[in-house]
């Protein structure tokens, strides 16, 4: 298997000191990260440590506030950091975007006093967070949850089952929408459950596909209790709460995509150079250097359909829509690149020894999580013609 970091892209940033925080992330890619990879993937292992020292290194804070131990960075330049760790493995950048997920809520909609006791630890003092929206009969209809959220004198009890989270069973802290009130949108409530929490319970880890060494569960909450100062914002905005973070979270998962996309073809375009056929390389047929050309365009327009997005949203622009294209484009280029990627070392491509067929089954999850793809077209659908007759 390979264990090669992945090809440098040049990259426009906008400061000097985002040029160095790239420059540290491929650093600890090529020493800490693609070494281990595939390794560890095939084992279904889980690299703590090394989020702990990004952690260290901030970044798993990169886009808030360094009041609070954040990294003051533009969404341009955090998404190119996931897009850098994502092509190196998808375990770590999806990590590194759910952690972000999950300190949206507070970071967004906390109190001051919430943000001062919270957010340090959250940002940068080691610890992992995990985001819990959906269930196991509430994916796509994320409004429709039932895990219920009951007050008890100062105190809200939680009960309930959390499915298809990220981080489940391992994290430190878990962002949860839970049902305060009616049915509806309007009746849930967004909270911040420690992950030590009593009566809180996962799941054995799902059998998946791909991303074995990111586990993923349900989670239990048997009348967690938590104290009143834990929920975050007012009761009933939880689901605008939610929604916010998926926006953002969107983004982080079209870097993701591009990112396995640009490993898978960093291997194609090693392998057709470096294999002989007909007494040249492979690399010479025009229908391969079709499909290569194919692959490197749609890496380049997703990266620039993200990075135009993350940039709207920067300047405070509306961006939910460019999030929505984002996604939509990105993972979807993902599927097709890696797809490709397979097809170009052939027989080789379909055994484990080389990574190309570990990114086609991880590139496909990505089409799937924060809403699927059809959820986007959706999305994208009401802002141009507005929402659906009943």
């Amino acid at each position: 298997m390979s264990d090669r970091a992945p090809q440098p892209v040049e990259r426009r940033l906008p400061t000097e000191e985002s040029r160095q925080l790239v420059e540290l992330v491929r650093d600890i890619v090529s020493k800490e990260i693609a070494p281990r990879a595939a390794e560890e993937e095939d084992a279904g292992q889980f690299p703590r440590a090394l989020f702990t020292l990004l952690s260290e290194s901030g970044l798993l804070g990169l886009p808030y506030d360094s009041a609070y131990g954040g990294g003051d960075q533009p969404y341009e330049v955090y998404l190119q950091v996931l897009e850098e760790l994502a092509a190196a493995r998808l375990t770590v950048g999806l990590g590194v975007s759910v952690h972000s997920l999950a300190c949206h809520a507070l970071a967004g909609y906390g109190t001051e006093e919430q943000r001062a006791s919270h957010l340090p630890a959250m940002l940068g003092g080691g610890l992992l967070g995990a985001y819990c929206l959906s269930e196991p009969a509430s994916g796509s209809d994320a409004a429709s949850l039932r895990t219920k959220a009951v007050r008890d004198g100062d105190d809200w009890v939680l009960t309930g089952t959390k499915a298809w989270i990220t981080h489940g069973g391992i994290a430190d802290f878990y962002t949860v929408m839970a049902r305060t009130g009616a049915e509806g949108p309007r009746g849930i409530t967004a909270f911040l459950v420690p992950g030590d929490a009593e009566g809180l319970g996962a799941a054995l880890p799902e059998k998946k596909m791909g991303m074995k060494g990111s586990p993923t569960a349900q989670m239990h909450f048997d009348g967690v209790r938590i104290s009143g100062d834990r929920r975050i914002g007012d009761e009933g905005q939880g689901f605008a709460i939610a929604l916010s973070a998926l926006d953002s979270g969107r983004l982080g998962i079209a870097a993701c995509a591009i990112g396995v996309a640009r490993a898978a073809l960093d291997e194609a375009v090693e392998y057709a150079t470096g294999r002989r056929q007909f007494g040249r390389p492979v690399a010479d047929f025009q229908g391969l250097r079709f499909m290569l050309a194919d692959m490197a365009t749609q890496i380049e327009a997703g990266r620039s359909l993200y990075l135009e997005a993350a940039r709207r949203r920067d300047a405070g622009l509306p961006f939910s829509r460019q999030a929505a294209m984002a996604k939509l484009f990105c993972t979807d280029a993902a599927m097709r690149v890696t797809t490709d990627a397979v097809q170009v070392l052939g027989g080789y491509g379909y055994t484990l020894d080389f990574p190309v067929e570990r990114l086609m089954r991880e590139a496909k999850v990505l089409q799937i999580v924060e809403g699927t793809n059809q959820i986007q077209r959706m999305v994208i659908a009401r802002h141009l013609a507005g929402p659906e007759t009943r």
